[in-house]
């Protein structure tokens, strides 16, 4: 489009923002919470500047708070509030989501908090210990510490010790303070090391301090005395915790991710859980009263422990985990749409569900041997055995079942790997070309659709075919054993096992017959392809280039049919639409584009805050997925154009997008969600929405739509003949005289025989409803009447409405009455359905009585109701 100056954009018009995948935690510690009234555990993680809540039950994410303006430092919580810092202020979060009090007046960055009933005490980095009032968010206390001679290094609260705090150092003191009186009660010198840890024994007066240099010390308190030491191997203590549901076990973590369990009675180390986290462990919490120690890290993990092994070790109960690296690729698993799979730079293979977090998968890392045996043998540690990060993988769900469908190449090795994502684990095969060059590497890979070859391309310019099923090697391509001069960038088979297209560093784009494995044409590049990616339906293959520009390929005329160029920086990675009709690009210039492939058009442009790596759209067309570089998340962009039309033009070439927001994390609707224990919190809905619309009342169908047919209903009820009540035997029962003892029956008298059946007329006591209609005529009110009315069965309501007539001794107020409630009811928009079946009954019992009662059905509202 012609025009002088450039046109600024205003985000995206496909793709909007839905969710994000796979972040749950790093190295903030977490809080743990109580809520009495759901009677379950709650655990708080913080995510950048959100908190996520999670139920310890089934760690379901519950909540999500609102974003603060700086990254979370540290999170606390207590029975009613969420406690978070970021940068220098300390933000109280109410139903774990909305801002409910915000505390400013520290200097420096916050680092601890510790909530004490009403007061909440917090610490930063430049000395200053500052108590605040919850409720009013005033200054109560201010200390202030030279953080040369005593830096605040942790806190606690000493069980049962009204006012008193407790900080550690990281010179190695303590110091016991009164926070009422502002007065350093005692003085403790330490143990020679910096305090990293305080944590509350079950045991009053006793606590447990961890220390930098891996000490763990149980002191007294109150006597100032010793009781026992243990030293960590691992480095300092990172986490303590106490477990309370019976054995004296004290749990501390290091930063290497261990975790050793120590029993206080027999003072020893009793068992330890050796890589429980892949980085160092950031919190561990007993939960009170159960075996279960719930920890978190900065791996990106959350993980459940429950201590039923003999010898007290313990296992894995439930974890969530993600990528504790960056995902560097990642491609949608199948053909429902429903699972993403992803490779990111920590080794690790993992499939995350759209679905729900239950469904995610974790393929662990890549092992060069998977026999327990010959690791022993060799001596070796797991990270000597671990396989380098996942370059580029391919997969297909065609004979998944049968055997391995994954095929991944890693850095800096020819070898690639296989993996079976049904079992979640490494595959059987290692497929080594027979390359001659040791540097050689393996850059691309790709799976035939029916899921049962494997064609492999390496730096040395081997392009091999293997079978998936053996591992076998069926051989190559190229005369010399080389199907290009330089580096293999790209391999594609198309549906049928006809072609293979392989794309080169020596620029050029080759067409080989896959049986025969003989070359058939190639085409001249510009420049050298980066990526290339083939729709199998469509029979387009997409190129991206090194100068930045793309190009698209028709496979079976062999001539490039579209030209795109505007990215300026290098393409990361390109996705088709389903129906081939759009290519998707990212480039590290931060963009996302969208490419109509049969107007040659940019249709879509929009700009991110961290660059991508890796997209992939859904098979189904509804989610586009994308990874950027130093996030750990699978982001998910809805497409707009299946919710309804999406106007789409060609943007122009001097086009400015705007940036959107990265999508965040979305609580589980199907969970239960954390509210606040107090009464006053709770939403009521209205009673009215709009002085238009109408409100259906709560009561079952039965109570109204038979108001119409109670004859037909008690005259199918009737019995055949009425019920003979027995005759009541006395208490003594008479004989008769004689040889043979009979007995006689009572005779019946006369007052006996009468009919008990009262007539109408000696009913003169009128009935609530009765008097509540007759009051509420002078009030003007009739919610009483309607109440009583709601109250009362179909039978019932029949009574009370006969009793208005005069055939029920009833005044001809009442029947004025009870048109003006059906008049109120009408104009209030509410119980509409009840007030047009009490209508209908009343006008179908007093039927008889409207010539009597002319002055009220000459009224205008009667006449106003029947119309």
């Amino acid at each position: 489009m012609p025009g002088g100056g450039s046109l600024a954009g205003g985000g995206s018009s496909l793709f909007s923002g839905f969710r994000v995948l796979g972040l749950y935690s790093n190295h903030v510690p977490h809080a743990l919470r109580y809520h009495q009234k759901h009677r379950e555990f709650y655990l708080v993680t913080a995510i950048g500047k959100s908190l996520h809540t999670y139920n310890v039950n089934r760690l379901g994410i519950v909540a999500v708070s609102n974003s603060l303006s700086d990254d979370i430092t540290c999170v606390a919580a207590d029975r009613m509030l969420v406690f978070a810092a970021a940068g220098r202020v300390v933000s109280a979060f109410a139903r774990n989501k909305e801002v409910v009090m915000c505390y400013h007046g520290h200097r420096q960055e916050v680092r601890l908090l510790l909530p004490l009933g009403d007061q909440l005490i917090s610490a930063d980095s430049g000395g200053d210990v500052i108590v605040w009032d919850v409720q009013g968010g005033d200054i109560y206390l201010r200390l202030q510490f030279d953080p040369n001679t005593f830096d605040v290094s942790a806190m606690m609260h000493p069980s049962t010790y009204l006012n008193k705090v407790l900080l550690g150092s990281s010179q190695g003191a303590l110091q016991l303070w009164n926070i009422k009186t502002s007065k350093l009660l005692f003085t403790f010198p330490g143990w020679s090391s910096g305090v990293t840890s305080l944590q509350q024994s079950p045991a009053v007066d006793v606590v447990g301090v961890g220390t930098a240099t891996g000490r763990i010390i149980i002191h007294n308190i109150r006597l100032d005395v010793t009781m026992m030491s243990f030293t960590q191997d691992w480095g300092p203590i990172s986490s303590l915790a106490f477990r309370t549901d019976g054995p004296p076990i004290v749990a501390s973590g290091s930063p290497q991710g261990h975790i050793a369990f120590w029993d206080l009675e027999r003072r020893q180390l009793v068992a330890q859980q050796r890589h429980a986290h892949s980085t160092a462990i950031a919190a561990a919490t007993f939960l009170h009263g159960e075996p279960l120690l719930v920890t978190n890290g900065a791996d990106n993990a959350i993980k459940v422990w429950i201590f039923d092994q003999e010898g007290g070790g313990a296992r894995l109960l439930r974890s969530r985990q993600g990528h504790s690296a960056p995902p560097t690729t990642i491609h949608h698993h199948g053909n429902d749409g429903k699972n993403i799979l992803s490779a990111g730079q920590d080794g690790t293979l993992q499939s995350f569900s759209t679905v729900h977090e239950r469904f995610n998968k974790n393929l662990g890392h890549g092992s060069m041997n998977k026999k327990k045996e010959q690791k022993k043998k060799k001596g070796l540690s797991y990270e000597e055995l671990h396989l380098p990060a996942i370059t580029v993988f391919s997969s297909v769900a065609a004979r998944q079942s049968d055997w391995d469908g994954i095929v991944a190449c890693h850095r800096g090795r020819l070898a690639t790997t296989t993996w079976n994502y049904q079992r979640c684990t490494m595959g059987a095969h290692h497929l080594q070309p027979p390359c001659p060059r040791r540097e050689a590497i393996a850059t691309a890979v790709d799976i035939t659709s029916c899921g049962n070859f494997a064609v492999i391309g390496s730096s040395c310019g081997r392009v091999d075919v293997y079978n998936l099923q053996s591992g076998l090697h069926r051989g190559c391509y190229g005369d010399s054993q080389r199907a290009h001069s330089g580096s293999v960038r790209g391999v594609a088979t198309d549906t049928l096992n006809q072609l293979t297209l392989t794309a080169g560093s020596d620029w050029l784009l080759k067409f080989w017959r896959f049986k025969t494995r003989k070359q058939e044409e190639q085409l001249k590049l510009n420049a050298a392809p980066a990526s290339m990616i083939l729709h199998r339906d469509s029979g387009m293959l997409a190129l991206a280039l090194d100068d930045f520009t793309l190009l698209v390929v028709d496979i079976e005329t062999r001539r490039v049919v579209r030209k795109f160029a505007g990215h300026h920086g290098n393409i990361n990675d390109m996705t088709f639409s389903p129906d081939g009709r759009w290519l998707v690009t990212v480039a590290m210039d931060c963009t996302i584009r969208t490419w109509d492939l049969p107007s040659g058009c940019l249709v879509d442009c929009f700009m991110v805050a961290m660059a991508p790596v890796g997209v992939s759209m859904s098979p189904t067309g509804d989610f586009l997925a994308t990874a950027h570089i130093d996030s750990l998340g699978v982001y998910l962009w809805t497409n707009k154009s299946l919710c309804g039309p999406v106007g789409l033009r060609p943007l122009p070439t001097d086009y400015q997008p705007a940036v959107e927001a990265l999508p965040g994390v979305t609580a589980d609707e199907s969970e239960q969600a954390v509210t606040s224990e107090e009464a006053d919190d709770a939403y009521e809905s209205a009673d009215q929405l709009g002085a238009e619309l109408v409100t259906l009342s709560l009561l079952p169908e039965s109570r109204w739509k038979c108001l119409l047919h109670l004859d037909d209903i008690k005259r199918k009820n009737k019995p055949v003949a009425p019920p003979v009540a027995a005759a009541a035997a006395p208490f003594f029962l008479p004989t008769v005289p004689g040889l043979t003892p009979q007995f006689t029956l009572p005779t019946a008298t006369k007052q006996e025989t009468q009919s008990k059946v009262l007539g109408w007329g000696l009913l003169s006591q009128r009935s609530e409803f009765s008097s509540a209609l007759e009051s509420a005529l002078d009030s003007g009110s009739f919610d009483r009447p309607v109440r009583l009315l709601k109250d009362c069965g179909p039978a019932a309501l029949s009574v009370e409405l006969t009793c208005l007539t005069s055939e029920g001794d009833g005044a001809s107020s009442l029947l004025l009455a009870f048109i003006y409630m059906i008049d109120s009811m009408l104009a209030s928009g509410r119980d509409f359905d009840l007030a047009h079946a009490y209508l209908a009954l009343f006008l179908k019992v007093s039927q008889s009585e409207r010539s009597k009662e002319s002055h009220i059905t000459s009224s205008p509202t009667f006449f106003r109701l029947l119309l």
